[in-house]
């Protein structure tokens, strides 16, 4: 089972930084994140940090 938790989290990271992208953008409303130029900037750092955190965790799991 190694490598499944770098692979949840990264998947978690890119589910939330994408949802903070749009949300900074003000595509989605009924936040305070709304239209704040911030999360526009943060989340897609954090989908990129989810990418590499992904990248590592198949690369863990393809060692023997």
């Amino acid at each position: 089972m190694k490598g499944w938790l770098p692979l949840t989290l990264g998947l978690l990271a890119m589910v939330v930084g994408a949802v903070w992208t749009v949300q900074g953008l003000g595509y989605v409303g009924g936040s305070i994140m709304t239209d704040q130029w911030v999360w526009a900037l943060v989340g897609p750092l954090l989908v990129l940090i989810g990418l590499v955190t992904i990248w590592r965790g198949l690369r863990s799991r393809r060692r023997p």
